[in-house]
C-alpha cells in the first residue's frame, strides 16, 4: 500500500477506510454504548446550561415581579406593565456571554494542563456557584455578577466537552456525535421555557428566584458523571501516558480486544501526528499567528463564532417577548405557549438534522444554511414591515401576524443545518490536537463576543429602527454565504489525524500515513510487544 499525497493537504485515509470495514452498530458494543451515555450525560449535555440561560432571560421577561425587582419603578410604553429599560435588560442578559470572554485566555491552558474531564468538573462547579447566586440575588448587580460566572463556568465545559466527544469516540460515530452536541441546548432550553408556565404568573419574587436556582441542574449532572467517563488519549499521549490510551482505545474501540489492528493503527496514528506536531508547536498563543495555514484557522474560527451568534437567533431566542408583542400576542398565557412550542419544534429538527447532516459535506451544508437563513429573514422583514404599516394607520393585519409566526418558527432548522450542528463538528476537525482548545477557545471569544453584541444591541435596535433592523440581517447573512464560500475548506470523510496537516507541508502528512502503514505491516504493538496479524485483518 502506497503512499497517497492528496492535493488539498490531508493525508492518506487508511483509518478512515479500515474504520468503514467495521459493519457492527455502536450499539451492539457493550464498552462503547456505556461510554456514549456518559458522554451525553457528562458533554453533550453542556450546552444545555446556555439553552437554559438563553430561555430563563427570555422568558423572565414575562414576568412582572421580575421587571419590577430589575427595572427600579420603570414602566412600559403603555405604562401599564412593569418593565426593564431597554439598556439594562440588554446588559443583564448579555453578562453571560461577558463572563465567557474573560475566562477564554485561561480555560485552554487550564485543559492541556489538567485534561478534559477536570476542565468540565472545574467549570460545573463555578455554574453551580453562579446559578445559586444568581436564585438569591439582592439586587441587580449581584444578579450581573452571578451571570458573569455562569459564562466563566460554560466556557470552561464547552472547550473541554466538545474536545472530549471528538477525541473519546469512535471514528464512525465522531461526526454524528460532535453534531449531537448542541442539539442538547433545545433541551435546557425546553426545561426553562416549561418552568417558566408554572413560575411566571406567581406573585412574589419566587416567579424569577425559582428558575434561576434551577440552573444549576446541568451541572449538577456533569459533577456527577464526569469521572464515569475515560479520559482523551490524545491528551494522555501528549502527557507521555500511552498505556493508559491504548488502554482506553482498546475497552471502547475494540471492546477490549488488545491485538486489533484498527486500533494499533489508530494508536500509531496518533502518537505519530502528536509528535509531529510537538515538533512543530509550542502549544502557545503565538502558534495561532505562527504560519499561514494555522492563521487561515484562526479566521475561520473568529468568523464562525460571530455567525453563530449574530445570524438573528439572539434576536429570536432573547427577545421572542417583543417579537410575540409586535405580531399581536401579548398575554402571557399565549407567549410562553408559543415559546415552548417552538423549543420542542427547534430540539426535534435539531436533533434530526445532527443525525444526518454529517452525512454530506460541511461546506455545501453552511451554504445552504446561510441561504435558507436569508430567505427566512427576507420573509420576516416583509412581515414586520406589514405589520408595522397595519399598526400605524389604526387596523389590523392578522395575516402578516401569522406570516411572522410562520417565519419564526420556520428559522429553526435552517439555522440547525450548519451554525448549530456543524460548529463543533467542523472546529475538531479544523484544528490539530495541539492547537484544539485553543481553536474551540478562540471560536467562543468571538461567539461571545458576537453575543454580547447583538443582545445588547437587539432590544434597542427593535425600539428605534423596527422591521428595517430584520434587513441588516439580510446583509449580514448574505456576508456570511460568502465568507464560507471563499474561506471554507472540506474536511469531511476523514480522521482528526488525517486531517492533522490540512494547510501545512505534505510531508508532514504523509510521515503520518508512513508510522500507520509500518504498523499495519509490522508484528508489533504499538508499545512494542508481539501480535499475530492474519491477512483479514489488513484493509
Amino acid at each position: 500500500m502506497g503512499i497517497i499525497s492528496a492535493a488539498d493537504g490531508t493525508s492518506d485515509p487508511i483509518l478512515t477506510r479500515m474504520v468503514a470495514e467495521d459493519k457492527v452498530p455502536w450499539y451492539k458494543k457493550k464498552n462503547l454504548r456505556i461510554m456514549y451515555i456518559y458522554l451525553f450525560l457528562c458533554c453533550m449535555g453542556v450546552e444545555m446550561t446556555s439553552g437554559f440561560d438563553s430561555q430563563l432571560i427570555n422568558t423572565l421577561q414575562f414576568s412582572q415581579p421580575f421587571n419590577k425587582y430589575f427595572g427600579a419603578g420603570h414602566r412600559d410604553a403603555t405604562g401599564k406593565l412593569w418593565s426593564i429599560e431597554a439598556g439594562l435588560l440588554g446588559f443583564i442578559s448579555s453578562c453571560y456571554q461577558l463572563g465567557s470572554i474573560l475566562a477564554v485566555p485561561v480555560a485552554p491552558w487550564f485543559n492541556q494542563r489538567f485534561g478534559r474531564r477536570w476542565a468540565i468538573m472545574f467549570g460545573s462547579g463555578i455554574m453551580v456557584f453562579g446559578a445559586l447566586l444568581q436564585g438569591f440575588s439582592q439586587h441587580v448587580g449581584m444578579y450581573i455578577i452571578a451571570r458573569m460566572l455562569l459564562g466563566v463556568g460554560i466556557v470552561f465545559a464547552i472547550i473541554s466537552g466538545s474536545a472530549l466527544i471528538g477525541e473519546l469516540a469512535y471514528p464512525k460515530e465522531r461526526p454524528v456525535l460532535t453534531s449531537l452536541f448542541n442539539a442538547s441546548y433545545f433541551v435546557g432550553a425546553i426545561i426553562a421555557a416549561g418552568i417558566a408556565i408554572k413560575t411566571v404568573d406567581i406573585a412574589g419574587d419566587w416567579s424569577w428566584r425559582i428558575p434561576s436556582i434551577l440552573q444549576i441542574c446541568p451541572s449538577l449532572l456533569q459533577i456527577v458523571f464526569v469521572f464515569f467517563l475515560p479520559e482523551s488519549p490524545r491528551w494522555l499521549v501528549s502527557k507521555d501516558r500511552e498505556d493508559e490510551a491504548f488502554a482506553i482505545l482498546t475497552k471502547y474501540h475494540a471492546e477490549g480486544d488488545a491485538s486489533s489492528v484498527l486500533v494499533q493503527a489508530e494508536m500509531a496514528q496518533i502518537k505519530s501526528v502528536i509528535r509531529l506536531e510537538m515538533e512543530n508547536s509550542k502549544q502557545s498563543w503565538f502558534d495561532m499567528l505562527r504560519t499561514a495555514g494555522m492563521r487561515r484557522r484562526v479566521l475561520i474560527a473568529c468568523m464562525l463564532g460571530l455567525f453563530t451568534q449574530m445570524s438573528g437567533n439572539t434576536l429570536l431566542s432573547y427577545y421572542s417577548n417583543l417579537l410575540f408583542t409586535m405580531m399581536g400576542y401579548t398575554t402571557s398565557f399565549a407567549k410562553t405557549r408559543i415559546n415552548i412550542a417552538n423549543q420542542c419544534w427547534s430540539l426535534l429538527n435539531g436533533t434530526l438534522i445532527a443525525l444526518f447532516v454529517t452525512r454530506f459535506r460541511r461546506r455545501w451544508m453552511f451554504m445552504l444554511s446561510s441561504t435558507l437563513m436569508l430567505l427566512v429573514f427576507i420573509g420576516m422583514t416583509v412581515s414586520f414591515e406589514r405589520l408595522r404599516f397595519a399598526a400605524d394607520h389604526k387596523f389590523t393585519n392578522k395575516s402578516a401576524g401569522i406570516a411572522a409566526l410562520f417565519f419564526y418558527f420556520a428559522y429553526s432548522p435552517m439555522y440547525n443545518i450548519g451554525n448549530n450542528a456543524l460548529t463543533y463538528t467542523y472546529l475538531v476537525e479544523l484544528f490539530p490536537y495541539s492547537q484544539r482548545t485553543m481553536g474551540i477557545g478562540i471560536e467562543q471569544v468571538f461567539g461571545k463576543l458576537g453575543g454580547f453584541f447583538s443582545v445588547n444591541v437587539n432590544p434597542i435596535a427593535l425600539t428605534h429602527i423596527d422591521w428595517k433592523f430584520f434587513a441588516i440581517y439580510c446583509g449580514w447573512i448574505t456576508f456570511e454565504f460568502i465568507f464560507v464560500y471563499l474561506f471554507y475548506p472540506e474536511t469531511y470523510g476523514r480522521t482528526l489525524e488525517e486531517l492533522a496537516f490540512l494547510f501545512e507541508d505534505k510531508e508532514l502528512a504523509d510521515k503520518a500515513v508512513a508510522a500507520v502503514e509500518k504498523q499495519i505491516h509490522s508484528d508489533e504493538g504499538p508499545n512494542g510487544e508481539k501480535h499475530e496479524i492474519t491477512i483479514q485483518d489488513k484493509v
